[in-house]
């Protein structure tokens, strides 16, 4: 072969080389055009995220705003005690009635049981007071003869019992007769403080049993405010308020019925054992004044003058 020859062969193998590196080159080129597009079309959603939840008081706002018109309109608008009362159950409303009737009864006793108190003290300390100052049974009789009371009572009472056994005083001793005349001195003194203590126990009554009374009202007043829950499928405050309200009026009437009956009998019963020691005191006077009659019988007719 000739140098010719060669030097073409040399040349023709350049160029078919460098057309297959250009035919490499063109589809490496070509891939990033294509892969270019698909990456902006990930990145962008990251940065939009976060804008959503922008406005999230407008949805927390009608939560709470919601309730309070339907509270408003289930609310009772009068819980005042006579609104209460009007709006309780039957049986609520005559345990009320009959707890304020109870508080009437006690005032009315104290008023009464008061006056009564005072005047028969008053009466059997001036009885006491004209027999302790006599000096012989008939001088006590013209003394209390226009008063009234268990003071007078008991002068006459002795005063018949020693007119009764008068005949026989001549023939036997006087001790059957101080026995009957503090016999029938006792009877007269029992008479008295039970016709002073009528009255104390309706207030016994009414102090021991009007804060069972109120609590049986709480108790169905309780339970209706739970049957209201039931009914209205909710624990809304609005349905349980006025039963509570109403079971605890009831309960609070007892205790007004039950505490001022409860001092108001004990005053009573101070009062009223004061009065029995006067009354005591009164019956002894009068015994005293028998045995001194008995005794002046034994003397001469001009000492016993001179003594009435």
């Amino acid at each position: 072969m000739s140098k010719s020859g060669l030097l073409a062969a040399l040349v023709a193998s350049v160029i078919l080389s460098v057309g297959s590196a250009t035919a490499q080159e063109q589809p490496a080129g070509a891939a990033p055009a294509i892969e270019a597009p698909a990456a902006p079309a990930v990145a962008p959603p990251a940065p939009r995220a976060p804008p959503p939840p922008a406005h999230p008081p407008h949805t927390t706002q009608p939560a709470e705003a919601g309730p309070s018109p339907a509270m408003e309109l289930t609310l009772p608008h009068d819980l005042s005690p006579w609104g209460m009362f009007m709006a309780a159950d039957i049986i609520v409303k005559a345990v009320m009635i009959g707890l304020a009737f109870a508080s009437l009864v006690t005032w009315t006793i104290w008023l009464a049981k008061s006056l009564e108190i005072f005047g028969g003290k008053l009466r059997i300390r001036r009885a006491v007071r004209a027999i302790g100052d006599a000096a012989t049974l008939k001088q006590a009789s013209r003394a209390l003869d226009r008063s009234g009371g268990p003071g007078a009572l008991l002068v006459r009472a002795a005063e018949e019992e020693t007119a009764l056994s008068a005949g026989a005083l001549d023939h036997v001793s006087g001790d059957g007769l101080k026995e009957r005349v503090t016999s029938r001195l006792s009877r007269i003194e029992a008479a008295a403080s039970r016709r002073m203590s009528r009255g104390t126990g309706v207030l016994a009554t009414i102090g021991s049993t009007a804060p069972f009374v109120g609590l049986f009202g709480t108790v169905w007043g309780i339970m209706n405010a739970f049957i209201g829950i039931s009914q209205a499928q909710t624990t809304n405050l609005a349905v349980v308020a006025p039963g509570i309200a109403e079971a605890l009026l009831a309960t609070a009437m007892g205790l007004v019925a039950a505490i001022p009956a409860v001092v108001i009998y004990n005053v009573f019963a101070r009062s009223i054992a004061g009065y029995r020691q006067i009354l005591a005191d009164a019956s002894a006077g009068v015994e005293r004044l028998v045995s001194r009659d008995l005794d002046y019988r034994t003397v001469a007719p001009a000492t016993a003058l001179a003594a009435e």
